[in-house]
């Protein structure tokens, strides 16, 4: 599903239920006690709140005799898990976004990442992964870099704590690539790109990444993230205390010049460093 949306393919798919369940003349309760699972279940998955398993989708076939559809429609959802299920919403709003506003505590945001940058990230994540799953996850993040390079790119605003300068991910020559490419985008205004110091001592957000989204006709959005999870928060007063503390680390950061000079010295640092080994 390289383009759609995974979440209006649940809302067909819960569409889709409820209309065979109705035509079938089941209730929720009734279509519930013929495929093991409560009549709340049946009206979650119908609203896409709740993604039923392989199995739920499989009796929900045999009941309504529906030839299969629903399991194939599942299978082809939970397959297609191009990013974590915490982080596919935020995804799917970025390219919605006017105005993008991240802050990066450690590492190089997705949207900024290199193919071999991405990989290492990915490798560090899933070390028993098949490599075709490595793959999978460095295309779709690669997809996503596309919006910075769209004729109705957003505004992107990136404060980098110094950690990510630091941190070398990939190795000297894989930070080398991946520094000297934000770098390029800094250039091409592609990106505004400030770093947070060290010496900037305690931030507001120290608990870890957060992302903000401005739309034109939807209420601006939050995104944060913890191990494994992530939260997408929406509410007014929450999403005007983050872009708070957002400003507050715009502020505590150097200078944008400044800030580039840091980033592309770190890169020569780096690609020295990678001609020697």
């Amino acid at each position: 599903m390289a383009n759609g949306s995974r979440q209006a393919a649940w809302e067909f798919f819960g569409a889709e239920l409820k209309r065979r369940r109705e035509d079938a003349g089941f209730t929720q309760a009734e279509l519930g006690t013929r495929v093991f699972v409560s009549g709340g279940y049946i009206g979650q998955f119908e609203q896409a709140i709740r993604k039923p398993q392989v199995d739920v989708a499989q009796r929900i076939d045999a009941a309504l005799q529906t030839d299969g559809i629903f399991e194939r429609l599942c299978r082809k959802l939970i397959d297609d898990r191009r990013y974590a299920e915490y982080f596919a919403k935020a995804a799917e709003l970025e390219g919605l976004a006017t105005e993008i506003c991240e802050f990066a505590p450690a590492l190089v945001p997705g949207l900024l990442q290199t193919p071999d940058y991405a990989r290492a990230v990915t490798l560090a994540m899933n070390r028993f992964s098949p490599d075709e799953h490595i793959e999978e996850k460095v295309a779709a993040r690669m997809e996503r870099a596309r919006i910075l390079t769209a004729a109705e790119r957003p505004v992107y605003w990136v404060v980098l704590h110094e950690n990510v300068l630091r941190i070398p991910v990939g190795g000297a020559a894989v930070m080398a690539e991946q520094l000297t490419h934000v770098a390029a985008l800094a250039h091409r205004r592609a990106v505004l790109v400030q770093v947070l110091p060290y010496t900037a001592g305690a931030y507001p957000t120290m608990t870890g990444p957060l992302k903000l989204m401005q739309f034109e006709d939807a209420p601006p959005t939050a995104y944060t993230e913890a191990v494994y999870s992530g939260n997408l928060l929406d509410d007014p007063a929450v999403v005007k205390r983050a872009r708070s503390a957002y400003d507050l680390l715009r502020a505590d950061a150097l200078a944008s010049e400044a800030s580039l000079d840091l980033i592309e010295s770190a890169a020569e640092g780096y690609g020295r460093c990678a001609s020697t080994t």
